[in-house]
């Protein structure tokens, strides 16, 4: 009597919808960090520029058009994937609880080497740290970014961040925030590839 296998498909780690908002997002933040890098060389906050190389827009008021348009694209993708954390119960499922103990194990056993990658479906504590500060650094970017934007308009957020000079060096700073993550955010996926893959294909 011959006896079949049957094979069932890997458990779905990241639905469609959490894919599609995080590839937009990838996009959205690229246009406006390469753009935002051409606006502040019109007007330097430091001693120093970015090489027009690594710029988008060609100039100041192309690289303008192009960040209003990854303003859109990363405000409405931020507030589908917020929308969608919240009522998929997703946010409190990967995000909660949050222990300080566990985050420092966590953090002390990845500067070691030894953090655990066998279940992609969870999130160990400096995961969830890092997503949750991604989101408040996402938050504060628009804040400031809608201040240097339109600060008559949103005088009253202009005030709560200290006017505008200190809102440009706030979404200077949460940019650079931004760019760290993503920096250390590609170093985890070079060291741990299935994560890349989970990405893409969901499981």
């Amino acid at each position: 009597m011959e006896s079949s296998t049957l094979h069932t498909a890997p458990p779905l780690i990241h639905p469609l919808w959490l894919r599609l908002c995080h590839w937009l997002n990838a996009l959205a933040m690229l246009i406006m960090v390469t753009s935002g890098w051409r606006i502040y060389n019109a007007s330097p906050l430091f001693n120093f520029q970015f090489a027009n190389e690594l710029t988008l827009g060609g100039w100041l008021g192309g690289a303008l058009q192009w960040h209003f348009a990854g303003m859109w694209l990363f405000a409405v993708n931020g507030m589908i994937y917020l929308l969608c954390n919240l009522f998929s119960g997703r946010f409190r499922q990967k995000y909660w609880p949050l222990s300080p103990r566990e985050f420092f194990q966590d953090a002390f056993a990845a500067l070691r080497g030894k953090l655990a990658h066998a279940d992609l479906s969870h999130y160990n504590m400096v995961q969830k740290a890092a997503y949750l500060f991604v989101i408040a650094d996402s938050l504060l970017l628009v804040v400031s970014g809608l201040v240097v934007w339109k600060s008559v308009q949103f005088a009253l957020l202009r005030e709560l961040l200290g006017g505008y000079d200190t809102a440009r060096f706030i979404h200077f700073y949460a940019m650079s925030a931004m760019i760290g993550f993503v920096v250390v955010h590609l170093l985890m996926v070079a060291l741990v590839p299935r994560t890349l893959l989970a990405m893409l294909r969901g499981r």
